[in-house]
């Protein structure tokens, strides 16, 4: 057996967990005799964060990402588990298509991994819903009000069939309002990346969530919108929980930390959809308690990508190395707890999509843990990222907090920013 000796919180006395093949088996008080003894100096260790959101871009655009440099970003970021969008070449929007996506994740990934399903293919749901996928996910600004409504009927019967429980995902910008802006806007004489910002407004996004929420209450189905980045469409999900509707909502730290002006200083290095909102749209750190999950949309793209004119450079930003010490930093400042980033990026992750014995450092649960230096100080720079994106809007930011150690499964992946080599698992297999 192998003991970890830490805390879980500051106020806390150090204890003693137990692992044993993989898994937590005791959680005690006073130190145990073990046959490998891992002693942390009292430092804070939390359970491995699980990201639902990120995009490893493998298979077909691994110049940009592949699921080992991007699994290894995680863990130097913290992160035990990560659920990987189906935008790749060819998307994963086939049962084909996802079964190979699972063998090259298999095969690569230092962490453990769950695969969304895309959704262009309506006949190909209920042959993707037979593979567990962690959700179906819906593009609204890539698609009209007619395909919505038909796929999330379809989604609804495979549903009731019985068998299937899906969880709908949703990027949630009007296609209709974003189509209309983006004519305007690209007939402007302006380049600034803030054109980009204007062309979708927050009105599209707020107008999106709205009809989500009206979908999933007509279709009875659960439904997840990713990245909300405007205080209205949070405060929309949230009163509809209020009316019974089985919506979550998810944040990113890049629209939690960075507004429109951003874009002045980083132009395309901080373009991403939907775009960074305007100080008094945004969202912000007293909107955490009506959100239920911190997701990084980890989007990496290469320079020459982001270095085009505005409106043919990618959106996205790589975020798994730098969200943890920007919301440990918070902690530091007073501003947040503990126990809000064990919710957000931990508990809450893994009930909404059904991970199971993740989330939770409690005996007969995976031993996935990130360990922490609240004192420990970091100028973020994105030369030294494990992802192959090496830009970054919050390059020269101080924070104060950083994971330095990464463990799944009861094994070390991440120590002081070295990340060692390791076996990842689906976790819906």
């Amino acid at each position: 057996m192998c003991i970890v000796n830490c805390r879980l919180n500051p106020s806390d006395q150090e204890c003693s967990i137990g692992i044993e093949n993989g898994k937590i088996v005791s959680i005690q008080r006073l130190p145990s005799v073990a046959d490998e003894i891992v002693d942390l100096n009292g430092k804070i260790i939390l359970p491995g964060l699980i990201d639902v959101h990120v995009h490893m871009r493998d298979p077909g655009l691994t110049y940009k990402e592949n699921f080992k440099t991007g699994t290894e970003s995680a863990a130097a970021g913290g992160f035990t588990t990560v659920l990987d969008m189906p935008n790749t070449k060819p998307p994963t929007n086939t049962a084909h298509d996802f079964k190979n996506k699972l063998k090259i994740a298999g095969s690569k990934s230092i962490v453990d991994f769950g695969l969304h399903a895309g959704t262009a293919n309506p006949e190909e749901i209920p042959g993707l819903g037979d593979l567990n996928p962690a959700s179906f996910k819906v593009f609204m600004d890539l698609h009209d009000d007619e395909f919505l409504m038909n796929l999330f009927s379809e989604i609804s019967d495979l549903n009731q069939s019985g068998t299937h429980d899906h969880l709908v995902s949703i990027h949630a910008e009007d296609q209709e309002i974003v189509k209309k802006y983006t004519t305007m806007k690209s007939s402007e004489t302006r380049s600034d990346s803030m054109v980009y910002a204007d062309a979708r407004p927050p009105l599209a996004e707020d107008v999106a969530v709205s009809k989500a929420i009206m979908m999933a209450k007509e279709f009875n189905l659960k439904v997840h919108i990713c990245h909300a980045s405007t205080e209205t469409s949070l405060n929309s999900i949230q009163n509809a929980k209020t009316e019974g509707c089985n919506i979550s909502s998810e944040v990113t730290p890049h629209h939690l930390f960075l507004d429109s002006s951003y874009l002045k200083k980083f132009a395309n290095f901080a373009k991403t959809n939907p775009p960074l909102r305007s100080d008094s749209k945004k969202i912000r750190l007293k909107d955490l308690p009506i959100t239920d999950i911190v997701g990084t949309d980890h989007a990496p793209h290469t320079i020459a990508e982001k270095e085009k004119n505005v409106w043919n450079a990618p959106p996205g930003i790589p975020g798994l190395e730098t969200a943890l010490p920007l919301l440990l930093n918070q902690i530091n400042l007073g501003n947040i707890s503990f126990n809000e980033i064990r919710r957000l990026l931990c508990e809450n992750p893994a009930e909404r999509f059904k991970i199971k014995n993740k989330g939770h450092i409690k005996t007969g649960m995976d031993a996935d843990f990130v360990v922490v230096d609240m004192k420990k100080e970091w100028i973020i720079d994105s030369d030294n990222f494990y992802s192959m994106a090496h830009y970054s809007p919050f390059d020269g930011m101080k924070v104060t907090g950083v994971p330095i150690m990464t463990i799944l499964r009861g094994e070390i992946i991440m120590k002081d920013s070295e990340v060692f080599k390791a076996i990842g698992n689906h976790v819906y297999s």
